[in-house]
């Protein structure tokens, strides 16, 4: 492809350099609209300056991806909604055996988790996990989170739905889902170990430090440390749960205010029996009252009132031990019926989280069978909004839309900017030397996808080089063609890890470190730099020598 008019030139690389400051900058001073508002603007001009037309522009928008996209979000917002991401977070620190023990685990965990649940989505959830353990065991926070982050994006790179350019490159490439699991997994499974072992050694000194464990709480985190978050469901509140009570309830139990913390059936009946025995209380003031005025008016002597009014009073009115014990045999079989809805809510609870996980897998499955991905993932979102069997709109809510419209305007621009043909001329000067049959040429060419996402992201650079890199290889053979695009999966992924800047995942863990209650918990952009540059060369280059 020649390059385009001298106009056409300027006007396209201006509109992609709009987009590409807001993606990478979003909160420029000369305009704060940040990454998606930057990727419509970048649309806009490239329909406005008439780089492209409105229905060249219509055509960019891959449906497939974005349904991918949409179903995986819907998908991950059901799995926390059912308590998945709790788990992995108790796993984290389940029976540890120190901080390598720990780092090992972050490593391993948010790996496996991300190359089927997205990156974004696991860093988003687990940081707040991470910080937590890092605590309780008085350890520093920031090799932690560089375990999750990076860990994340490697182990993203396994799978096609693992992050949003092994989407945009399994819908382009067409290659399985089998295929490209079974492509890439060897270089992930090296690439995890690693990157563990190298952030042990980097960080020996400070891990193995003695720390003051006096002021350690339990090692499993709680409940109340999951906290909601946008495309990702807040975890459901559970059942308190209810401590038996021993001994004979008494006048003074039943009189004693109940606990702040008290809550379900138990307070229910406290409440019940309190208002009964004010009510009857209450009857037999009024009882002693008429009683009392009635004696009055017979001109009797006070002390004949008092004589003959009490042993009247035994008699017909009841005592008040015996109307509350009534009381409490009336309010047992409300308390014993309520325990057993719980039981039943639990078990309820139990089976819904059954089918959401075995949904999960059975979308998992129809994906190694060869099945369209886009569909599988979409059908198996409208089955887990079926099950809920409840209004699906604050679950739906959760989604982060605004990513989707991101990559509505990052598709139309990027093809702008591939019509002004600077891509190709670029790609035509590098290919001689991109070879894949070659050492060098797959040295070339992971230098350059290294490069570039980093410069202008890793989307944008699939977007770009994807399709010339593949019809290269293809022209040597199909297998040289597949291995091109595992090639551009595993380096645009892993590139990610070079800088803070090189991964949305990076992003999300710096932001969620600096929040309260975590202010402090600061990962810099240089302390990323001096571990992101070495562990990302070293894990690409491993893992190339490991593509299938």
């Amino acid at each position: 492809m020649v390059m385009a008019s001298t106009v056409k030139v300027v006007l396209g690389s201006i509109a992609f350099g709009m987009f590409w400051v807001l993606a990478v900058f979003p909160s420029v001073p000369f305009l704060p609209i940040g990454r998606t508002a930057g990727s419509l603007l970048g649309a806009m001009l490239m329909v406005l300056f008439r780089v492209i037309t409105p229905d060249q522009a219509y055509d960019a928008i891959d449906l497939p991806i974005l349904g991918l996209l949409f179903a995986t979000m819907v998908v991950s917002v059901y799995l926390e909604k059912a308590d998945m991401f709790k788990y992995l977070g108790k796993l984290l620190s389940w029976k540890s055996k120190g901080a390598k023990d720990l780092i090992c685990r972050v490593c391993v965990i948010s790996a496996i988790s991300s190359a089927f649940i997205t990156n974004d989505t696991v860093c988003v959830v687990l940081t707040e996990f991470v910080l937590k353990i890092a605590r309780q065991h008085n350890l520093p926070p920031h090799p932690f989170l560089l375990a999750l982050a990076s860990s994340a994006n490697i182990g993203s790179a396994a799978t096609p739905i693992g992050n949003p350019q092994n989407l945009v490159i399994a819908v382009q490439s067409k290659i399985p889902f089998v295929d490209f699991l079974f492509g890439v997994l060897p270089a992930m499974l090296v690439g995890i170990v690693v990157n563990a072992l190298f952030l042990i050694c980097m960080y020996w000194r400070v891990l193995s430090a003695q720390k003051d464990e006096e002021n350690a709480t339990s090692e499993v985190v709680g409940d109340e440390d999951v906290v909601s978050h946008q495309f990702s469901p807040a975890t459901l509140s559970h059942h308190s749960s209810i401590n038996s009570q021993e001994g004979n309830l008494t006048l003074e139990t039943v009189n004693m205010q109940s606990s702040p913390n008290m809550n379900g059936p138990v307070a229910h009946v406290d409440a019940t029996l309190r208002n009964r025995a004010s009510s009857v209380e209450n009857e037999i003031h009024r009882a002693s009252s008429s009683g009392f005025e009635s004696g009055r008016n017979s001109n009797a002597s006070k002390e004949g009132i008092n004589d003959g009014f009490s042993p009247k009073k035994e008699e017909t009115a009841p005592s008040k031990r015996a109307v509350l014990m009534d009381t409490l045999r009336d309010a047992l079989p409300t308390q014993s019926s309520e325990g057993k809805e719980n039981v039943t809510t639990k078990w309820k609870m139990m089976l819904w989280k059954f089918c959401v996980y075995l949904a999960t897998i059975g979308m998992l499955l129809a994906m190694l069978m060869h099945l369209n991905m886009s569909w599988t993932a979409i059908t198996a979102a409208l089955a887990l909004v079926v099950l809920d069997f409840r209004d699906a709109r604050p679950c739906l809510e959760k989604v982060s839309y605004s990513l989707l419209v991101f990559f509505c305007g990052m598709f139309i621009t990027v093809n702008g900017f591939n019509e002004t043909g600077i891509p190709r001329s670029f790609w035509d000067m590098m290919e001689p030397y991109s070879r894949i049959t070659h050492v060098s040429g797959i040295a070339v060419l992971a230098v350059v996808i290294l490069v570039l996402s980093n410069l202008a992201s890793n989307v944008p650079t699939v977007l770009l080089l994807g399709a010339k890199v593949a019809a290269s290889a293809a022209a040597l053979s199909s297998a040289h063609e597949k291995k091109a695009w595992l090639i551009l999966a595993w380096v645009s992924t892993v590139a990610g890890n070079l800088s803070l800047l090189g991964s949305a995942a990076n992003l999300i863990v710096c932001e969620q470190a600096r929040r309260p209650p975590h202010l402090g918990y600061n990962l810099s952009f240089w302390n990323h730099l001096k571990f992101g540059v070495p562990s990302s060369l070293i894990v690409t280059a491993i893992g190339l020598t490991l593509i299938r």
